[in-house]
Order: C-alpha cells, then sequence, then structure tokens
C-alpha cells in the first residue's frame, strides 16, 4: 500500500485550489507576469540565500519573532482560562502585513524589478509594501 502525503501538504493543487475550493480569477492581461511570479518563487523558495537574506531582514530589521504575552489581568477577569496575544503589533510598521511584503519585496529584488505595486484599503498593505521597497 502507497502511503499519501497528508492532506495539507497537497494542496495548493497546481492551479491554486483546495479541492473543489478555492483558486483564483486571474484577467487574461496578468497571466503572464503572475505565472512568471509563481515560477520564480517556486524556484527561489528553495534557495538558500533567498532564505537566509529573508530570515535576516525579518530578524534584524522587521523585529521577528515577535513575542508572546500573557494577558495576566484579563485571563484573571475572564475566568476558566489563559490569555495570550502575539504581539504582530510590534512589527516595523505596527502589523502582520509586513511579513508576506518582506518576502515579495526580496523576491522582486531577485527578479530585478524597480517596481512594486500593492492593493490597499486603509493603507496598511500599502505602507508595508512601500517600506519593504525601502
Amino acid at each position: 500500500m502507497q502511503k499519501q502525503k497528508p492532506y495539507l501538504e497537497m494542496m495548493p493543487d497546481e492551479n491554486g485550489f483546495f479541492g473543489k475550493f478555492g483558486g483564483a480569477f486571474i484577467p487574461p492581461q496578468l497571466e503572464e507576469p503572475f505565472r512568471e511570479i509563481r515560477e520564480a518563487y517556486e524556484k527561489i523558495s528553495k534557495s538558500h540565500d533567498f532564505l537566509s537574506e529573508l530570515r535576516s531582514i525579518r530578524k534584524h530589521y522587521q523585529g521577528r519573532p515577535t513575542p508572546v504575552y500573557y494577558c495576566k489581568n484579563l485571563s484573571n477577569f475572564i475566568g476558566g482560562g489563559q490569555i495570550y496575544l502575539k504581539r504582530e503589533d510590534l512589527n516595523h510598521t505596527g502589523a502582520h502585513k509586513l511579513n508576506h511584503c518582506m518576502a515579495e519585496g526580496l523576491l522582486a529584488k531577485y527578479l530585478g524589478k524597480k517596481k512594486l505595486i500593492a492593493e490597499t484599503g486603509a493603507g496598511q498593505h500599502g505602507v508595508a509594501l512601500a517600506t519593504a521597497a525601502a
């Protein structure tokens, strides 16, 4: 009997689907740039140099790993459980969005790209990507 990979290791599939769920609609004019990014990511995500540089950026610039804080007073007030906060607000720029933006910025650097574009609602994603670009 052949051993099958754990379910989550098989996902997403090559089309971005999680079983019958997921996937993405990419407008035809963006298919080629997204293919280029996907192929570059698949190659570079296994690169020791890329991963080492990303770890260094996260540790020395971004402020990772962020601490976990035990909320003693809140835990006592609520009763029956211990409440902890993962302090992502302590990341440089004050949000978790920087986590993926630093990797995206570094990928763009390895690809020789000179411009980064972000969709942003309240502005945090734009700030994070601008920080990564800097």
